[in-house]
């Protein structure tokens, strides 16, 4: 599986046992590809409030066995766009004409938002992919015609999820006088079987405990595993 980090406020460090290090500051970006095989720690670098948003994201049978990877972007290296009181920044996927940088081995869109007062959006969504909205600040409507031509606009708040059905785009505006700030996720179903106990993410209940195995014994992936221990998790 991968990992999509991404902070909005605060800072936090990382490393893992290939010696990877590294600080996400807010607006910069984390996609770990964990693939065959891969321990890593994360911290708070300071003392003061962390926020962010961390997605896992499933791989195809034939992906999970890949090397492991990181893709770290800056906030300043992530494509931004503004049109017509819409502000996204292109995290994965395209919108408004800015393409991300990040190659993803499971088809995603992943784009953060901001609305300003009446100002609309529809964005494209493959027909056929998961998605979601999360909203993170304001209130914003969601929906727009059906297919006989009625409004159908759903009302949504701070920390609330909404699930995308069926259709090959989305619409929202904001009506209020605070920015509209949410994130779009969606990807390409990976239509496997999908095991997970703690850390691992597999396709059958024999592979998870074949891995538990590897980690154990330290092999196929897992050959700096024993005997190393983080470093930023040390406080003095």
């Amino acid at each position: 599986f991968e990992t999509v980090t991404y902070m909005l406020q605060g800072s936090f460090m990382h490393e893992d046992f290939c010696g990877h290090k590294g600080t996400i500051n807010p607006g910069d970006l984390q996609w770990m590809t964990a693939g065959r095989g891969i321990v890593h720690s994360e911290m708070p670098a300071g003392d003061g409030d962390n926020v962010g948003l961390q997605l896992w994201i499933n791989l195809k049978k034939k992906d999970k066995m890949v090397e492991p990877r990181y893709q770290e972007l800056l906030n300043k290296d992530i494509p931004s766009v503004s049109k017509d009181g819409v502000h996204v920044t292109v995290i994965a996927g395209d919108s408004l004409g800015a393409s991300s940088p990040v190659r993803t081995l499971t088809p995603t869109v992943y784009l953060d938002f901001k609305i300003d007062k009446g100002s609309h959006l529809s964005q494209p969504v493959t027909e056929g992919w998961n998605g979601f909205i999360y909203v993170l600040k304001g209130r914003g409507y969601f929906g727009g015609k059906t297919a006989t031509g009625s409004d159908d606009w759903m009302e949504s708040t701070p920390h609330h999820t909404l699930v995308l059905g069926p259709g090959d785009h989305i619409n929202v505006k904001n009506e209020d006088d605070e920015q509209l700030h949410f994130v779009l996720i969606a990807g390409e179903p990976v239509k496997e079987k999908v095991v997970q106990h703690g850390p691992f993410v597999m396709n059958s209940e024999a592979e998870i405990y074949q891995t538990f195995e590897d980690f154990s014994q330290g092999k196929n992936g897992f050959e700096r595993a024993p005997g190393w221990k983080s470093e930023i998790g040390i406080r003095s």
